[in-house]
Formats: C-alpha cells, structure tokens, sequence
C-alpha cells in the first residue's frame, strides 16, 4: 500500500515545476498582450485626431469654394492682389532657400561630428549632447518651413529646395515618416523585442496618418481644379481668361488648407524623430542619425 500511495504522489510532484515554468510564460505573454491593446488604442487615437483635423481643412475647402464664386464678378481687384501674392511668395522662398543652405551647412558639421564620435567609441554622455543638438537642429528646419509656408507653401510642397534625386522621394514637402521607420528597423538590428513592438506601433501610425494627408490632398486638388476650371466658362474669351488667371491667384493667396496639410506632415515627421529617440539607446539613436542623413 506505501509503495502504492508513493506512486500515486510522484506524478503529481514532478507536475509541479511544470506548472512554476508556465507562470512565467503566462506572465509574459499578459504583458504582451496589454502592450498590444494599449499600442492599438494609441493608434486609433492618433488616427481619429487626424482624421477630425481632415474634416476641418474640407469646411475650410468649402468655405474659401463660397469666396471663389462670389469674387468671380472682381476679376480686376483679384489680378491686382495675385500680383502682390506672387512678389511676397518670391522673396518668401528665396529666403528660405538662404536659410535652408546655412541649416544644411550646420547639420553636415553636426553629422561628421556624430560619425567621428560614434567611430572612436565615444562615452553615453558624449553621444549624449551631439544627438540632442541634432535632434534640436531638426526642430529648426520644421520652424523655417512653417514660416516659409505662410509666404509660399506651393515651393514647401514641390521641394523646390531639394536636390533633383531627393525630390523623387517627397511627399508632402519631406520624407515619409513610415519609410524611415522600415530603413532604421533593418539598419538597428539587433533590437530588442520591446523595441521592434515600438518602432512597428509606430510606423503603423505613421502609416494611417500618412494615407489620411493624402486622401485629403487628392480631395484638395480636385475641388480646386473643379472650382477654377469653372471660372472659365464655354467661350474662352481673353476676358475669362484672365478672370481665371485672377481666379488662381486669389486661390494661391488664400488656400490656408494647403498650409494645414504641410503643417500636418511636417508635425508627423518631427515626431517620429522624437518618439524614435525615445525607443533607442543613445548609441542606437546615433546610428539612426547617421542613416536618415545617409538616405533622406
């Protein structure tokens, strides 16, 4: 009976350090899961403001639409006020071009610094001070291209600035936060576990925000190419040609929607730079510098 009961009893003993290594497992995979859902909450909410912030520029769309028909009668005083909207639009990027050429100067100076300190194994606090110099020096840019957008955001959104190579890559006067994101994924490697689940949260995000700016500009573009379109009427006359030409200008002085969706991207961009950092270790962030000037 003893022996009988001993075998009974070692089953269950030898059950038991199964049990302790599953709690652990469990624990983990829990913790996981709630990183997940909270990952996915941030993102709806990311995608909801952007999308409440879409909506506002299409009132603004309809809005300046309502101006545009009821100034098609004042062809003469909106030619005269395109004129003047061309000249500051002029001197506005000319400006910023100067400014942006002493920025890039400045950021070459800050990039060789990098590589030099990454290259002789620089301490954490060394890293330290020239990655949040250049991560300043990037808040610089998006301040000058805000300003320059208020005199002319058609030379912001064509990448007028950029090199002919890089202005095949622009979207919306800039790099594709997304994109980034796929490059430093592949260039960072090896990264922890906790660290892919935050650079993918967030390139995801980065994703839905890039497809919603976009799906608001092709809206954008279309009602105003409908709306100007209209002001030329059946004869084509030299007068409604030049009611037109009024037309145009008048839209290129006012359409403050376009200047909203620049804004908008360039804030997506300025803060995946952030949030990126805030992922990394500091010699990681240094790395990613380093490749972001390499390929953007």
């Amino acid at each position: 009976m003893e022996n009988g009961q001993n075998g009974a009893i070692v089953p269950s003993n030898s059950s038991e350090p199964s049990d302790r290594s599953d709690r652990p497992m469990d624990q983990k995979v829990l913790r996981r899961l709630a990183q997940n859902r909270e990952a996915a909450r941030k993102s709806r909410l990311r995608k909801k403001a952007y999308v409440q912030q879409l909506e506002s520029s299409k009132l603004k769309l309809a809005s300046l639409e309502q101006e545009l028909q009821k100034a098609r009668q004042q062809g003469i005083f909106i030619s005269s006020s395109g004129d003047q909207t061309h000249a500051m639009s002029g001197n506005g990027a000319m400006t910023f071009d100067l400014e942006y050429t002493r920025w890039l100067e400045e950021q070459n100076k800050q990039i060789n610094e990098l590589r030099t300190a990454v290259n002789a194994h620089a301490s954490d606090s060394d890293l330290r001070l020239i990655v949040d110099g250049i991560m300043a020096h990037y808040d610089e840019i998006f301040k000058l291209k805000g300003a320059a957008a208020k005199a002319d955001v058609f030379h912001i959104l064509s990448g007028m600035w950029k090199t002919p190579a890089e202005r095949c890559f622009l979207w919306l006067g800039g790099f594709r936060s997304s994109e980034l994101l796929k490059l430093l994924v592949n260039q960072l490697e090896p990264l922890t576990e906790q660290q892919l689940m935050g650079l993918s949260s967030l390139e995801q995000s980065s994703h839905q925000a890039e497809d919603a700016l976009s799906q608001g500009m092709e809206a954008l573009q279309q009602s105003l190419a409908e709306t100007l379109a209209g002001s030329l009427g059946p004869s084509g006359s030299s007068g409604n040609v030049a009611n037109y030409m009024g037309q145009m200008a008048m839209a290129m002085g006012k359409l403050g929607t376009l200047e909203n969706f620049l804004r908008q991207a360039d804030n997506l961009r300025q803060q995946t730079l952030h949030q990126m950092q805030r992922i990394l270790t500091i010699r990681q962030a240094a790395r990613a510098l380093l490749a972001i000037h390499d390929y953007f």
